[in-house]
This record gives C-alpha cells, structure tokens and sequence, in this order.
C-alpha cells in the first residue's frame, strides 16, 4: 500500500505541473492575501477604497479634513466544473502504469487548461466597461498600429505600464515578428511579457457544455454562436481578479476503490473571474469584424 500511496503522490504533483506548464493565464492569478471569505461559501469579498483629492491648505486654519472609504465588494465564484474517470486495474498493470497516467495527465493539457484559459478570456472580453475594438488584422502592420493604439488609450487612462501583458494569437505574433524592424520590436518588448494564445482558445463569447443535456456530452466548450475571434488582449494584470479558490486532483487506487477494481480520478475547478469596477480601463480587446 506504502508503494500506492508514493505513485499516488508523485501522478498529483505532475498533474499539478502539467496545469503550470500548459496554462496561458496563470500568469494573470490574484493574491489570495488581497481577498478575505463572504458571508456565503460561493463568494468572496474584495477590498476598495475611495478618499477625497487635495484641497487648499490655509496659513492660519491648517489642513482641510479629508474622507477615506474602504469598502468591501461580495463577488461570487462563477466557475465550478469537473469529471470523474475510471482504468481498470489490469488495463494499467498491463500497459505498465502508461494508461492512467496519460490519461489523467493529457485530460488537464488538453481539456481543462485550454477550457480555462478560454472562460478566462471570454469572461474578460465580455466585461462591461473595458475597450473593445472590432477591426480586421491580417499584416504585420496592421497589427502594430492596431496595438500602438491601444496602448494609447491606455495611456490615456493612466493604465500602469509595468503590469500589461499581451495576449495575442500565434499568427498575429508571427506576422509582427517577420517585420523584423525596430519598431516592431520595442514595441512588444514594452510589455512584461507577450503570451501566445491559440485561436481556439481565444473568442469573445464561448458555451460551457454541461455533460449531461444531448448533444453536449463530451462537456468542455466551443464557441458561442455570437462570440467572435479575438485578434489580441491587453490586460493590467492589478486590473483583473482571478482565483482559483478549490482545485482537486484525487486519485483512488484499485486497493481503496470500493466499487471496482479500478483507479479512479477525479478532477474539480472552483474559481472566479472578473474585472475590478474601478479598473476596467485596463483591460482591452481587440477582436475580428465578423
């Protein structure tokens, strides 16, 4: 049983792994220590604060009073998926261990990842508030000027230049990089770092599929019927909240499984998306005319 527990062990930490490697936002992740429990279980309380702007200072009255506010914003958790897995204990032992670790390790790389990575996005897109732009991008040019200009607008809105990523799709990226001039470059070496996403990944609106209602039981996603491709994103990274409050990679051997001989592997996501109120003029989006 020791040996079990220790394979058991070793499949979670490469799951885990697995997640890090594949995930395009992770980088986007929130500070758990910036966020406090609701009232309820299913949400989470985000501070803001608000204080009143300078004021004239008087020789003989001194300083004007001023008022600060900190106040304490209830978002709920809108993502709570998962599947349940089943390898026959022979059909492991037989193919040497290789069944149930790549299953377990390719259904994260090429189910939940990229279906996380596209609520994310989706989620971010459709915010009301942030800047969207709805333009076609098919040269190297093009896609230069469209991003120069949104950087402007940040610019404009005082957006923290340090903290931008940009998200932009591998074709979009290819065609910058094949302009091979300077302004190309320092461009996107202007942002803290520059993520590739694949259009599959990439949309404005996207179905979660349920699992369970016909015609949706393969579950993960696909693209909305309104939803459009995105060209590319730029995103403060303060701007956003993103926590992933709940994820279990449990793992039951043939041994504790008490209703087959069989591994079983469980897998949930628990978390939440959004944009800050005061902060939406940090995120844009740049996506196809159709």
């Amino acid at each position: 049983m020791a040996n079990a527990i220790a394979l058991v062990k070793k499949y979670v930490d490469k799951l885990d792994e697995v997640y890090k490697l594949a995930s395009l936002t992770n980088v986007l992740e929130s500070d758990a220590a910036t966020v406090r429990q609701g009232t309820n279980t299913n949400e989470i309380l985000i501070p803001k604060i608000d204080m009143d702007g300078l004021a004239d200072y008087s020789r003989s009255g001194g300083y004007v009073d001023g008022d600060d506010k900190l106040t304490w914003e209830t978002v709920k958790f809108d993502y709570d998926r998962g599947r349940a897995f089943s390898v026959d204990a022979m059909d492991d032992e037989e193919t040497i261990g290789i069944s149930f670790g790549m299953l377990s390790s390719q259904f994260i790389r090429n189910k939940v990842v990229p279906e996380m990575d596209a609520y994310r996005f989706a989620k971010y897109a459709g915010t009301s508030g942030i800047t969207v732009k709805s333009e076609a991008l098919t040269t190297g040019d093009q896609a230069c000027s469209a991003i120069t200009a949104a950087n402007t607008v940040l610019d404009e809105a005082e957006v923290n230049a340090e903290g931008r990523i940009l998200f932009l799709t591998p074709t979009l990226h290819n065609l910058i990089i094949a302009l091979d001039t300077y302004k190309s470059r320092a461009m996107l070496e202007g942002f803290s770092s520059v993520v590739k996403v694949p259009q599959t990944r990439f949309y404005t609106e996207i179905d979660l599929l349920d699992g369970k209602t016909t015609g949706e039981e393969i579950g993960g996603y696909k693209k909305a019927q309104a939803g459009k491709n995105i060209n590319f994103m730029i995103i403060d990274k303060s701007a956003v909240i993103q926590f992933t409050k709940h994820v279990v990679n449990k793992i039951i051997t043939p041994e504790a499984n008490q209703t087959a001989d069989a591994w079983k592997f469980f897998y949930r996501a628990y978390g939440l998306t959004d944009v800050y109120e005061n902060k939406v003029k940090g995120v844009y989006c740049s996506h196809s005319t159709t």
